[in-house]
């Protein structure tokens, strides 16, 4: 939810902002008006509820002739009363959902437009070449008896796939090798749950345009996350954080389910885009001045991961009409996927400002002792399925068998994944 008086204060800025994403420029107009029909329906219902309770008074002090005339008056006004409240509780509501409906402020130097309009901010490490036919991962999962994408459609359908042998053997030591390096940088390990109530899924901002992509579990009311950013950010819903507790940053592990709509026939091969995946996610709380820096360093955790990894990258600054409703700003790492012959994004990294702690309730305290909004901010350190395929790519040799990076080999207990 953005900041109302920053509304107030410029909204300009908003509609700019709207223009950047390719939004609905009029939706800053329909919360200015919602935000007007709120005041002027609190000032009438204090206006009368004043009015209400003199009359009220006034009945005690007047003679007998009179009582009757004001006892008549009170009535009305406190049907009066109860009618402005309802309009204020009405016109509150209608301000709730127009602010619900406007995307975050998106940060200055984003690039305007859509996916084709991100920007390459820079190329880590050297492309490959290889003097044999290249596999791709569904290929090389095969033959290593790491992927069985037949079986996963079998018992689950079309984007299910099982991970046997050394593939199950790999997700396990991506994920112990995220951990150990975000325990290392001071984040705090995390088993996130994986269905969380509508408020968690609403206060990070993914029942609006992302609500598609949401399975939910209606007979108990739960919805499956795409993420654990989600339960992260509401793990400290309606809390105050005491003054030099922040930043308080976690490593958060969970199941990831996605239902993938709008994107039929894209990446139907492999698992690339499935509906179910594992990952280790960073997310931040922190003071809201310390959020661009704060971001840089989620992002320098992704590149430091990708590299030891032995991955070539690049990072993209994603454009405005491709930002989620909550991010600011995002930076993707995308790296080399051989059998493409292109750039897949296998991290991202998101400042959500103030956003989500503003839906969620969450505080601190600052030097004044008055609480106010923290900022959020969410980092992808591994997306295990689609890493294992890019890694299986990138890493291939001729036989078939696969060179397990260095930073990797201690948590897979092997130098080379050979066919079976």
């Amino acid at each position: 939810m953005i900041d109302l008086r920053a509304l107030r204060d410029d909204p300009d800025a908003f509609r700019r902002s709207q223009q950047a994403r390719g939004g609905d420029v009029e939706l800053v107009d329909v919360v200015l008006a919602a935000d007007e029909r709120r005041r002027l329906a609190v000032t009438a219902g204090d206006a009368l509820r004043a009015e209400s309770n003199a009359a009220s008074k006034a009945i005690q002090a007047t003679s007998p002739e009179e009582r009757p005339a004001l006892i008549e008056r009170a009535k009305q006004l406190k049907e009066a009363v109860k009618a402005a409240e309802a309009e204020q509780a009405a016109a509150e509501e209608a301000l709730r959902a127009a602010l619900y409906a406007l995307p975050n402020l998106v940060e200055p130097g984003v690039p305007e437009g859509g996916e084709a309009d991100s920007v390459v901010l820079e190329t880590v490490g050297e492309l490959p070449t290889y003097d044999f036919p290249v596999r791709d991962h569904v290929e090389l999962g095969q033959l290593l008896g790491a992927i069985d994408l037949e079986r996963g459609a079998k018992v689950s359908g079309a984007r299910f796939y099982f991970l046997t042998g050394v593939g199950a053997l790999l997700e396990l030591a991506l994920v112990n090798l995220a951990m150990q390096q975000a325990v290392a940088a001071g984040l705090t390990p995390v088993i996130a749950p994986a269905l969380v109530r509508p408020e968690a899924m609403e206060g990070t901002g993914f029942l609006g345009a992302h609500a598609a992509e949401v399975y939910r579990i209606e007979a108990d009311d739960l919805y499956l996350v795409g993420t654990s950013e989600v339960p992260l950010a509401a793990m400290h819903s309606d809390e105050i954080f005491d003054t030099g507790a922040l930043p308080r940053r976690y490593a958060g592990f969970s199941s990831c389910y996605r239902r993938e709509a709008g994107s039929y026939g894209q990446d139907t091969r492999g698992i690339v885009r499935v509906h179910w995946f594992d990952k280790v996610e960073m997310f931040s709380f922190c003071p809201p001045e310390q959020a661009a820096e704060e971001h840089q360093r989620l992002l320098a955790w992704e590149k430091q991961f990708l590299g030891a990894l032995e991955l070539p990258f690049q990072v993209v600054d994603i454009a405005a009409g491709d930002l989620g409703s909550s991010a600011s700003r995002k930076y993707d790492c995308e790296a080399w996927f051989p059998s493409q012959q292109r750039f897949r994004e296998l991290t991202s990294a998101s400042n959500c400002t103030t956003f989500q702690a503003r839906r969620l309730g969450i505080r601190c305290r600052g030097a004044d002792g008055s609480p106010a909004p923290v900022a959020t901010l969410n980092g992808t350190l591994c997306a295990i399925a689609r890493t294992i395929a890019c890694l299986l790519e990138f890493h291939q040799r001729a036989d078939g068998s696969v060179h397990v990076p260095e930073a990797l080999q201690p948590h897979l207990g092997r130098e080379v994944l050979t066919p079976v």
